[in-house]
């Protein structure tokens, strides 16, 4: 159950992967990144580029960065901690797979070690929000199961896959 609610499908990573990265280089941020499935995945299909995950739950930090010793990926990295606390700057894509919906009532949590609350999904949605708009014109954001209430106007919409679930935006 949590696998099929909180974690990245493959061929999700992969579409994603190959939409954030233009360049040899780049750096993408996974917000609420969970056990690195997306990160994972994506550095594996995007050798030249860096994935980054930040999750506040150290457990899945740990999974996250023993998984990635095993697959012996050295472009992808792992930090716990909450993710209003990064340089947003220091990145130049972003893919989130909607975690602050654990916030509401009636969504599964992956478990009990955060606070939720409905305030706390706003606050986040709006931090991201306002991070996002300071980012600069070709900033791309994936997003996955997502109301897309965290993204700026200054984003257009380019495409949606697996029936708008999955969206891919870039700042303008």
């Amino acid at each position: 159950m949590l696998a099929r609610e909180h974690w990245t499908p493959l061929n999700v990573a992969k579409m994603a992967s190959e939409f954030l990265v233009t360049r040899d280089g780049d750096r993408v941020l996974d917000i609420g990144s969970g056990v690195g499935k997306f990160c994972l995945s994506a550095s594996y299909y995007k050798p030249h580029a860096f994935f980054d995950g930040i999750e506040q739950r150290s457990s899945l930090v740990q999974h996250a960065v023993a998984a990635r010793k095993v697959l012996g990926l050295v472009n992808a990295s792992f930090f716990y901690g909450n993710f209003t606390r990064l340089n947003f700057s220091a990145y130049n894509h972003f893919y989130f797979y909607n975690s602050f919906f654990e916030n509401f009532e009636g969504f599964d949590k992956i478990d009990n070690s955060i606070e939720y609350s409905q305030a706390l999904y706003h606050y986040y949605s709006g931090y991201l929000f306002n991070e996002l708009d300071k980012m600069p014109a070709g900033t791309r954001i994936v997003t996955y199961c997502s109301w897309q209430d965290e993204i700026p106007p200054s984003y257009s919409l380019e495409r949606s896959e697996l029936d708008g679930l999955l969206k891919f935006n870039l700042k303008t």
